[in-house]
């Protein structure tokens, strides 16, 4: 036996099991895809605003911006030559729009709550580095992690190296059970969660953690607001502008490859913690910059999203409306709060069928399978566009 007889014997075992995975062949067509010659309305993408098939958006980008003189290619990690004009205006937008959205609500002064913004490649590039980078100092801590946290903020927790336990999906109880059981030789505990769960589309509940924070001093709570920016809040500052917790969170991490249409994530945080990531991040450190005409177009499109109030009112309604009709028609209660909205259907071959049935009443919808899910939840992962008309969306509650 070879390493490829191995490889294949597995991925012969995958497919018998309805697991193995494929990368598609599409064309996309606005905010339709075209699969095997067939036009799809897309219920499967990230692009919850319906921005990043807006044609009049990308022309007004074109027409107002100067991108002769920005660069398409940044050449180099930020550390030697590739930081630019673009990527520290982006990160002076980011504040600006934190302390927007601080200021709106009212409870406390932006300026008592001093925030700097740091840009990543990616969200995945952004969980893997945190953690090890924040945890990288004598200090003795304990990260507790929701069970159900992105696949990226699970290798960053193991390349901490930190000791680390995950509580049952938003079980604070359970949390309150750990945290009684941390021993005083811990002097730091940092508390990680995604605010929108991206297989559910469930939230945290950022209050009660912001609760749980203020018993002990060494509590720090880091959230991922991947699929929450843009879609969430007045402004759009994701889950923890709508519960007025932003100024209670330590590392709050967002991406733009989602609501915002574009590419890369950031994290907001103090502004020491800030010069310390760049001094210890290694992603960050050894990666070359995304190009600084992505960072003009995230520019413009973060410029809109205060705009965009009423977007985000449609997406909720449509989400609201499709999440009762699944409740009528399954037998799994589908545990969404928001725009994701899951079709659980069990079995792997129930939500491969499923699909094939949307695909053929013209919608593109992926089913999701184990390890993404747990076992015995597959489903088709809904995701709505506020892009999306009446008619379509009455047609989809009518194919499932």
């Amino acid at each position: 036996m070879t390493a490829l007889d191995d490889y294949q014997d597995q991925l012969t075992e995958l497919s018998r099991a309805d697991q193995q995975r494929a990368i598609p062949p599409l064309h996309h067509d606005g905010r339709y895809i075209v699969a095997n010659q067939q036009r799809l309305i897309n219920v499967s993408s990230n692009d919850y605003l319906g921005l990043a098939a807006d044609n009049q958006l990308i022309d007004e980008f074109w027409q107002t911006t100067d991108v002769n003189s920005i660069r398409f290619s940044a050449s180099s990690s930020r550390l030697l030559t590739g930081n630019n004009e673009q990527t520290d205006g982006l990160e002076q937008d980011l504040v600006h729009w934190f302390h927007l959205a601080v200021s709106a609500n009212g409870s406390i002064s932006s300026l008592s709550c001093p925030r700097a913004a740091l840009v990543f490649n990616s969200g995945y590039h952004a969980n893997v580095g945190l953690l090890p980078a924040l945890t990288k100092l004598p200090l003795k801590t304990l990260i507790l992690a929701d069970k159900l946290v992105h696949a990226s903020i699970i290798e960053g927790i193991q390349l901490s190296r930190c000791d680390y336990k995950r509580y049952r999906h938003n079980d604070h109880h359970h949390l309150r059970q750990l945290l009684a059981k941390a021993n005083e030789d811990y002097e730091r505990i940092i508390i990680v969660t995604e605010s929108l769960f991206s297989m559910d589309g469930d939230f945290a509940d950022l209050k009660d953690l912001v609760t749980i924070k203020r018993s002990d001093e060494r509590i720090e709570l880091y959230v991922d607001e991947a699929h929450a920016v843009g879609a969430i809040g007045h402004f759009g500052l994701g889950l923890a502008e709508q519960t007025a917790t932003l100024t209670d969170i330590d590392y709050l991490i967002g991406t733009f490859g989602k609501a915002m249409a574009s590419m890369g994530a950031y994290v907001l945080c103090h502004p020491t913690v800030r010069l310390w990531l760049i001094n210890t991040m290694r992603p960050l450190i050894y990666s070359t910059a995304l190009p600084p005409i992505n960072h003009a177009w995230s520019r413009f499109i973060l410029s809109k999203m205060p705009l965009y109030t009423y977007k985000r009112a449609r997406l909720a309604r449509l989400s609201a409306a499709l999440k009762e009709a699944i409740n009528q028609i399954s037998s799994n209660d589908c545990p969404s709060d928001s725009h994701i909205v899951p079709y659980i259907l069990g079995s792997n071959a129930a939500a491969v069928n499923k699909a094939t049935e949307l695909r053929e009443a013209g919608f593109y919808a992926l089913p999701i399978r184990p390890p993404t899910v747990p076992k015995g939840s597959a489903r088709i992962r809904l995701v709505l566009n506020a892009a999306i008309d009446d008619g379509e969306h009455q047609a989809l509650i009518a194919a499932l």
